[in-house]
């Protein structure tokens, strides 16, 4: 009996962790210090109190999306995504609803409490995307990519904003906001089968079609890194964005030819995109 409760403990831990998907919650943190560290470089240690507190914001937004997303997703979930927590039948449609609405009531009302008008805004901003996206943009298909695009560069200008140093994050931002545009153009091209209600642009364009904006999108981000070494305002560090962009052509590639490594590729991609701009904010 007690292997039994432990085994349905379990269980439930891992279908509400399933749900709020850890790695895009790990993104999201991960994201905003480092948004904070490419905004005020060695100074981000001032803000460290106004940072902690934009961490639950974040993480209960991402949460929030995701929880409304599976909702919203259930139907389609069956064919495209069947081991999701509401398809396979281990959390309720209403259950994750009212996670998703709980969790961005409680991101909107913690942003009332950010450092300034602009860490709020954009929070409050990004709730309201997420409902719209959920409720009308994502059957719309590329306004619904350009919309999840937007809310993963919002992170990182949130990051500016908390530390009051937006300026310096927007090509980071657009950077990611590009490489997001073209994972979810993808991932429409994955999901061809079960997105039945969707305007997607492989639905619209035909596969070859969707794969060739999704590029387009993605080299525009890797040409976006060239701006910052131009400008003059980085360090030696920078340079390591070369990796990134390398993931970033890796990426294209598989998007031909290997395409069931493009995810990792493309979630690798962001992540040496941010860490170039954050070593190049390092004082050395």
């Amino acid at each position: 009996m007690l292997l039994s409760k432990e085994r349905l403990s379990s269980d439930t831990m891992n279908r509400f962790v399933q749900l709020s998907r850890p790695i895009v919650v790990l993104m999201g943190v991960l994201f905003l210090f480092a948004a904070a560290f490419i905004a005020v470089g060695n100074s981000i240690s001032s803000h460290l109190n106004d940072l902690l507190f934009a961490v639950p914001v974040v993480i209960t937004f991402v949460v929030g999306g995701n929880s409304i997303n599976d909702y919203s997703d259930r139907n389609t979930d069956i064919i495209s995504h069947p081991n999701r927590p509401i398809p396979s039948g281990r959390i309720a449609p209403q259950t994750a609803l009212h996670i998703g609405i709980i969790s961005l009531t409680i991101a909107a009302a913690f942003s009332l409490m950010l450092p300034n008008i602009t860490a709020t805004c954009i929070v409050v901003v990004a709730c309201l995307f997420i409902v719209m996206y959920e409720l009308y943009l994502k059957k719309k298909g590329f306004l619904g990519n350009i919309t999840i695009g937007v809310l993963t560069g919002m992170v990182l200008l949130l990051g500016g904003a908390v530390v009051s140093d937006v300026q310096n994050c927007y090509i980071v931002a657009l950077m990611i906001f590009l490489i997001s545009l073209g994972q979810e153009i993808v991932s429409d091209i994955e999901d061809l089968a079960g997105d039945i209600d969707r305007n997607t642009l492989p639905k619209r364009f035909g596969i070859k079609n969707a794969r060739y904006i999704a590029t387009a999108s993605l080299i525009v981000a890797a040409l976006l890194s060239i701006f910052p070494i131009l400008s003059g305002n980085t360090n030696t560090l920078y340079p390591s964005v070369i990796i990134a962009d390398l993931l970033i052509f890796i990426a294209i590639y598989s998007i031909y030819k290997r395409p069931r490594n493009f995810q990792v590729l493309v979630i690798s991609a962001m992540f040496m995109t941010v860490l170039s701009f954050l070593l190049g904010s390092v004082a050395i």
